[in-house]
C-alpha cells in the first residue's frame, strides 16, 4: 500500500491523500494507482495533483463532485511494484520485511513482522509471535538481515 484516500478537498471531487511514500509528494509520481473495491481490482488515473498545505490533494479521472469522491473515502492506494525505484544494496521496502522471522542474539523467536511503523523518529518492526513487540528497525537493536533465510536478527530482549 502506497497511500490512502483519507479526506475531501473541495466542492470537485478533488480528494485528500495520506502517502507513504518519501517524500510523501512522490505518491503522484507513481500513476496509474490500484484499488480494491468488493473484491474486484480497478485503475485509478490522477488528472491533476499537488502538496496542499500538509497534505496532499488530487484529482481522479471520473471523480467531478465532492459526494462521489466521498465513496473514495478510507480507499487504500496501491501501485506496481515495478513502478518503485530500486533501492541500494541492503536496502528493503517494508513490504519486502512482512513476515519475515525475527530472532534475538539469544535464538529466542520472537515471531514474524507484520506491519512496519514510522514513528517520525524512526521506523520500527511491528513482530507478533506469542507476544507482540515494537522492534526498533535501527542500530544497536537491529543486528542483521538475511533475505535468503528470510530471517532478521536482533539485539532484544524477549521479555520486553
Amino acid at each position: 500500500m502506497i497511500g490512502k484516500i483519507n479526506g475531501l478537498f473541495g466542492v470537485q471531487g478533488w480528494v485528500k491523500i495520506f502517502s507513504h511514500a518519501h517524500p510523501r509528494k512522490n505518491i503522484l509520481s507513481y500513476q496509474p494507482w490500484h484499488i480494491e473495491v468488493d473484491g474486484v481490482w480497478t485503475t485509478l488515473e490522477i488528472i491533476k495533483g499537488r502538496v496542499q498545505g500538509k497534505t496532499i490533494v488530487a484529482q481522479l479521472d471520473g471523480v467531478n463532485d465532492r459526494e462521489i469522491a466521498r465513496s473514495y473515502i478510507g480507499t487504500e492506494l496501491y501501485i506496481e511494484k515495478s513502478q518503485l525505484p530500486k533501492l541500494p544494496e541492503g536496502e528493503y521496502y517494508w513490504d519486502e520485511l512482512t513476515g519475515i522471522k525475527v530472532i534475538n542474539t539469544e535464538g529466542v523467536v520472537l515471531g514474524k513482522i507484520t506491519s512496519m511503523v514510522d514513528t517520525g523518529a524512526n521506523s520500527v518492526m511491528v513482530v507478533n509471535g506469542d507476544k507482540e513487540h515494537w522492534v526498533p528497525y535501527i542500530e544497536p537493536f537491529l543486528i542483521s538481515i538475511d533475505m535468503d533465510k528470510r530471517q532478521i536478527l536482533v539485539d532484544w530482549d524477549e521479555n520486553f
